[in-house]
């Protein structure tokens, strides 16, 4: 069985009991930072096992395959990111369908997640929403980005590195009009931040300010409604 368990996405204390209980049982865990992941465990007592894989991006293929190896000899497995869902913006897709493939029972452990979290705490529609991860770095892809949820009339959220933040809020007014939007830092953390407005508005706020932690932009969808004219 390989178990794809959601993690805390800050407080610690969101952890499910039933994801505790995997943790606790499982002959393998396989985690994106075996540091983040030690501090999980030592929150709940939880023991170290006897495998305990460091299964990142830039060793999704090989790691991948001693991990189905441990699946196929009929040990369990729990997969876990940083934070939040694994193979969402996050390692665990390859692993995914990997054990899909061959035909290895897999069960999702449910848990916290930025992306409701952040569209919940935006106050825009929360009816139909688009998720994307992590926008392009470079302009022109970025652009194009946008482009393709410029006429949605559905709620868009990314993610976004606290360095490229302000910039990409620039591009997105750019392309998308100057809708309203909220940038949610350090979700679930002792300084988490929520700020509302629109992206002019939110484009002046972060535009030559440091910002530390976890990013997750809301922008509202094509309504006029949410745009300012």
């Amino acid at each position: 069985m390989l178990y794809i368990v959601a993690t805390p996405i800050g407080n610690l204390g969101d952890f499910s009991h039933r994801g505790i209980q995997v943790l606790r049982e499982v002959d393998a865990i396989a985690c994106e930072d075996t540091r983040r992941t030690r501090i999980l465990l030592a929150h709940y007592q939880i023991p170290i096992p006897k495998y305990f894989i460091s299964y990142r991006e830039q060793t999704e293929i090989k790691k991948g395959k001693g991990i189905i190896e441990l699946l196929a000899a009929g040990k369990t497995v729990a997969l876990c990111s940083d934070s939040g869902y694994p193979g969402i913006s996050d390692p665990g897709y390859r692993l995914i369908c990997d054990a899909i493939e061959k035909v290895i029972n897999i069960q999702v452990i449910p848990g916290a997640s930025a992306v409701p979290v952040a569209l919940l705490l935006s106050g825009l529609p929360s009816s139909s929403y688009t998720f994307k991860g992590f926008p392009p770095r470079k302009v022109g892809p970025i652009q194009r980005f946008f482009e393709l949820e410029k006429d949605m009339p559905h709620t868009l959220i990314v993610y976004e590195s606290p360095m490229r933040l302000a910039k990409t809020l620039t591009i997105a007014e750019e392309v998308l009009g100057d809708r309203k939007a909220a940038v949610c830092i350090e979700l679930t953390k002792m300084f988490e931040s929520v700020s509302r407005g629109f992206l002019t508005d939110l484009v002046a706020e972060f535009t030559g300010h440091t910002i530390k932690g976890e990013v997750t932009i809301v922008i509202a969808g094509n309504n006029p409604k949410f745009v300012r004219s």
